[in-house]
């Protein structure tokens, strides 16, 4: 067990330090999604449509750390819990004192572990359960902590970064487990889903991505994948020889649950190496909805979105449940925003795919998903071979592939309102040029095998949009061009209100219905965190964490690109220094008193 830093009071001290609650702890878990059901929506109405333009900074607090702020904060009673970037510091703020500082939690990790990280060195954040925050630092320790204290309760290593495992998700505290994943796939790493017990850390379960049936908790005979049985060694045959060992597919996005069907969903990710000549097949179950019983770990239902992915579009974007008519009948549905430009409706309970069209027009690698029952390639995406890597060769570019490997949305979450029905949707509007080359394999090194050259659609100069989707039709309800990705998580409210961030920092409030901009405010630094807002002695706040990075903010952030260049080094955002620059800002806004 690692040792640990409490920068402020001593233990005994910090648990007296805490302020008499206002707003007592919640009964359920707090979580970074919002809600177990990933819909992001907040049923508050303080704020609302005809009142928002009206919002002011109440108060802000400095993180500290420069480099990407992903995640939300969250709030437990009077207590609002902050975190960083690496070295994934973690603050307790007095909400009733304008964000005093009650504890800080400052895990020591090797440095080491930050050229192992894919896309920066985000984290989105801890949870809470029953007294606990739980979280997973960069170098894959679990750890659960005191929210009175701080102190640490247990502490257990999840992966190895020597072999490339890390972290940069959120976890999901669900019954008396903790779910969490892995990310690695950009080195090689068998990636795997783990259940441990809340209270003391076992752990219960874990579900490899690949390889054999017992590893990854999937029956040949009961798990289904569109209603028909997988069948014996469905992973192991869909890859050349051994190259399932290092085989990638790991789930570092988000997790949601059903209580009801007593199931978790999640996506997997990339298969390994991005070169797809070095892995014929269909390269089972990388680039998959999953759904599993959350107390054995057993899969239900499986769904590959993407077969032999050449293109790196991870799966691992979030599931959003929700109760919905399809047809007239009502189901419990799940929908889908892939990286690779499709927004897929789904049954939850069964996996019956129900919906599956473009949400950016742009998309070209597929012209289509097939969805006749009755064919053989039911579910499968009709590829272009014109966009098909592979179709070229080893060391040969392909060029005009859309959207690019940043996907038509990455990991920044969508979010759903009962209020429209409609899902609201960060996008990116991106396309890429893709050389694949052989690479082998050694631990802890990359195992990418492919170069690649982002940019915008041909004719375009914007890069992200923000768009409402109906999922039941699979259609643009309306859609706001951005000139960036939008690389922040949206938040739909009671107030008919959807809250989102751009990468030049603006925070935006739009009408749900319309799409109308209501209200932006400029913040310190880019937006590529999660939009949140809460309600503490009667009054409702908006919260966000600004400090440009992620994948789309990584070249600012870590100084890559040259100002100068409009084109960029990094996926073509070079022209954010004019823009914005790095930093890691909390700022919480309120109506006037």
């Amino acid at each position: 067990m690692r040792p640990l830093v409490l920068a402020s009071l001593p233990a005994a001290l910090l648990a007296a330090a805490l302020p008499a609650r206002a707003d007592d702890p919640p009964a359920g878990p707090v979580l970074q999604t919002i809600d177990a059901a990933n819909t992001r929506y907040v049923p508050l109405d303080r704020i609302d449509a005809g009142n928002v333009g009206r919002l002011r900074v109440a108060w802000t607090f400095s993180t500290g750390v420069l480099r990407g702020h992903e995640g939300a904060p969250l709030v437990i009673g009077s207590v609002m819990v902050v975190h960083t970037p690496f070295p994934n510091i973690v603050t307790a703020l007095d909400l009733d004192h304008d964000g005093r500082v009650l504890w800080r939690y400052a895990p020591r990790q090797a440095a080491d572990v930050i050229p192992v990280m894919c896309c920066d060195t985000v984290w989105r954040g801890p949870a809470y359960a029953d007294g606990r925050l739980f979280l997973q630092t960069a170098d894959t320790t679990v750890v659960a902590l005191d929210l009175a204290s701080g102190r640490e309760l247990w502490a257990v290593k999840n992966g190895d970064p020597a072999r490339g495992e890390t972290n940069t998700a959120t976890v999901l505290p669900v019954k008396d487990k903790l779910i969490v994943g892995i990310s690695g796939g950009e080195y090689g790493a068998r990636c795997h889903v783990t259940a441990y017990d809340q209270a003391t850390g076992r752990q219960v379960w874990r579900a490899y991505a690949t390889g054999p049936d017992a590893e990854m908790l999937v029956d040949p005979d009961r798990t289904t994948e569109l209603g028909r049985p997988i069948g014996r060694d469905s992973s192991l045959r869909s890859w050349e020889g051994d190259q399932w060992r290092i085989g990638g597919g790991c789930s570092w996005g988000w997790f949601s649950t059903d209580p009801d069907l007593s199931l978790v969903y999640y996506g997997t990710g990339n298969p390994s190496t991005w070169n797809p000549a070095q892995r014929p097949g269909d390269n089972r179950w990388a680039m998959a909805i999953v759904a599993r019983d959350i107390d054995t770990g057993m899969a239900r239902w499986v769904y590959q979105m993407t077969p032999h992915d050449q293109w790196d579009y991870d799966g691992v974007n979030e599931m959003i449940l929700t109760d919905q008519d399809i047809d007239g009948r009502p189901r419990k549905l799940l929908t889908h925003f892939d990286r690779n430009g499709f927004g897929y409706t789904l049954d939850r309970a069964t996996g019956d795919l129900l919906v599956a069209e473009k949400f950016d027009p742009s998309v070209n690698w597929a012209r289509r998903i097939v969805m006749d029952p009755g064919s053989p390639a039911y579910g499968r995406p009709e590829v272009d071979p014109r966009f098909a890597p592979e179709t070229a060769g080893e060391d040969e570019t392909t060029t005009g592939i859309c959207p690019g490997a940043l996907g038509a949305k990455n990991q920044q979450p969508a979010a759903y309102s009962p209020q429209t029905r409609l899902f609201y949707v960060p996008t990116n509007h991106m396309c890429m040029d893709y050389e694949p080359f052989h690479v082998s394999y050694v631990p802890g090194q990359p195992y990418v095998g492919a170069t690649l050259t982002l940019r915008p659609p041909a004719g375009s100069d914007r890069t992200g949009a923000f768009i409402a989707w109906d999922g039941t039709k699979g259609r643009i309800a309306w859609s706001i061009p951005e000139p960036f990705s939008v690389w922040s998580g949206a938040l739909a409210t009671a107030g008919g209100i959807v809250f989102y961030g751009t990468l030049e920092g603006y925070l935006k409030a739009v009408d749900a219905r319309t799409g109308r901009e209501l209200y932006r405010f400029k913040t310190p630094s880019g937006i590529v965190g999660n939009v949140t807002t809460y309600l503490h002695r009667g009054r409702q706040y908006v919260a966000v964490l600004s400090g440009i990075g992620g994948w789309a903010g990584i070249g600012l952030a870590a100084g890559l690109t040259d100002p100068q260049d409009g084109s960029g080094a990094v996926g073509g955002y070079a022209a954010l220094s004019h823009y914005t620059a790095p930093g890691g800002t909390l700022t919480v806004f309120a109506l006037p008193e």
